[in-house]
C-alpha cells in the first residue's frame, strides 16, 4: 500500500489502526469525562459555600442547629439566575448531542471529511457553560464577604476547557480513508 511516497507493510497499517483506535477511545473518554463534569457542576449543590451554607444553581441549603434545610434561591435576581440555569442546562444537553453525533459521523461520514458540525455542537456546549459561570461569578456573588467558590464552580470552569479542547479537536479531525 502506497502511503505519501512510501510503501506500508502490513505491521504498520496495524499500528496505525492500533493508533487511530486509541485516539478515538481518548476523545471518546474525554468527552464522557466533559459531560459528567458537566452534569455534576451543574446539579450538585457547591457553586458558593460557607461554613453553614451551600448554594447551587437552584437552591441553598442551610445549616440551623445540625440539621440541613433547603430553602429557595430568594435573594438572587431572578434574570441572572435564570441565565446561568438555562446556560448550564443548555451545555449539558449539546455535549450530550454532541456525542451523539460524533459516534454517528464515524459511521456516515465520507472519508477525508471533517467533524464540523460535532465541533460546532461542541463549541455551543463550551460557550454555553462559559456564559453560565462567568455570568454567576459576575452577578451573583460579586459582593459577598463569607464564603467562596466551591468545586461545582470549579467543575464548570475545568468542563469549559474540555468543551473548548474538544471542539477544537473535532473541527481540526478528518476521518481517515483507511
Amino acid at each position: 500500500m502506497k502511503r505519501g511516497g512510501r510503501t506500508l507493510d502490513r505491521r504498520h497499517l496495524v499500528g496505525f489502526q492500533k493508533a487511530t483506535m486509541l485516539m478515538l477511545a481518548g476523545i471518546v473518554v474525554l468527552h464522557i469525562t466533559t459531560i459528567i463534569l458537566l452534569l455534576v457542576a451543574t446539579i450538585d449543590n457547591a457553586w458558593w459555600v460557607t461554613d453553614t451554607v451551600s448554594t447551587d444553581l437552584w437552591g441553598r441549603w442551610e445549616m440551623k442547629g445540625s440539621v440541613w434545610h433547603y430553602t429557595n434561591l430568594k435573594d438572587y435576581p431572578e434574570d441572572y439566575l435564570q441565565t446561568v440555569q438555562a446556560t448550564s442546562v443548555l451545555a449539558c444537553i449539546f455535549a450530550i448531542l454532541a456525542l451523539f453525533v460524533f459516534v454517528a459521523q464515524l459511521f456516515t461520514l465520507p472519508k477525508g471529511q471533517r467533524f464540523t458540525f460535532t465541533g460546532i455542537l461542541q463549541l455551543i456546549a463550551c460557550l454555553c457553560v462559559m456564559i453560565a459561570a462567568s455570568i454567576y461569578t459576575a452577578e451573583l456573588h460579586s459582593t459577598d464577604e463569607q464564603g467562596g467558590y466551591g468545586h461545582s464552580y470549579v467543575l464548570a470552569w475545568i468542563s469549559f476547557v474540555f468543551t473548548f479542547l474538544l471542539a477544537i479537536t473535532y473541527l481540526v479531525l478528518r476521518k481517515k480513508s483507511e
